[in-house]
């Protein structure tokens, strides 16, 4: 059985239907909860404070910027997912939905790339029509429009990525973080300054995902 999209709609005889990708909210898990709630994108002052939020605005841009294609609905060659947490000094970032999406100026979603969010869990979803591709966090992170070094300030929204440090299932990469490889089942802690205490190494999935 099909489930939709949580903003799915029909435009221009486009519609974004989710091929069995389970949108359920994780159980606990080892993983640090992200606790935070995500402020409103059309709440200027709130997204002022932390700059984190996703915006709708520019959305096919950015993925196309992230070597992805704005496609009409997720792809069923290939479906896996990973899990990521991102941390400032110990303290938790909300990953938002809909990252990997493009928006009308309407603000409705009219496209999607093979690398999204549906939700504010941290699931991250590759959907893919081709099989045997790689997708990095690097492409995660321009699709959402963070890390890309337009700010100076340590540990912002748009500091230097360089700056940060990935650890995939308890091991710290040597490599750059946006270099991270993601892979099915994955727990990719991502975070700036001191890491955050207990370091979670493993995420409990929903049930089927």
């Amino acid at each position: 059985m099909k489930k939709f999209l949580p903003l799915t709609v029909v435009l221009a005889g486009i519609a974004l239907a989710v091929s069995g990708c389970s949108t359920a909210t994780p159980g606990p898990g080892t993983a640090v909860p992200t606790t935070s709630a995500p402020a409103s994108p059309a709440s200027p002052s709130a997204a002022a404070a932390t700059g984190w939020e996703m915006t709708p605005k520019g959305g096919a841009d950015r993925i196309k910027a992230a070597g992805l294609e704005v496609l009409n609905a997720e792809g069923a060659a290939e479906h896996f997912h990973a899990h990521l947490e991102i941390f400032v000094d110990g303290k938790p970032v909300t990953v938002p939905a809909d990252i990997g999406f493009s928006f009308t100026a309407a603000g409705q979603p009219n496209g999607i790339s093979a690398l999204h969010t549906h939700d504010e869990s941290g699931i991250i979803h590759i959907e893919a029509p081709v099989a045997g591709e790689t997708y990095t966090l690097g492409q995660l992170l321009t699709e959402w429009g963070v890390l890309d070094g337009a700010d100076k300030t340590p540990g912002s929204a748009h500091s230097p990525i360089a700056e940060w440090s990935a650890v995939v299932n308890g091991k710290r990469q040597d490599s750059p973080a946006q270099a991270v490889v993601l892979k099915a089942h994955d727990e990719i802690v991502l975070y700036h300054g001191t890491a955050p205490s207990p370091l979670p190494t493993t995420y409990k999935f929903p049930e089927g995902v």
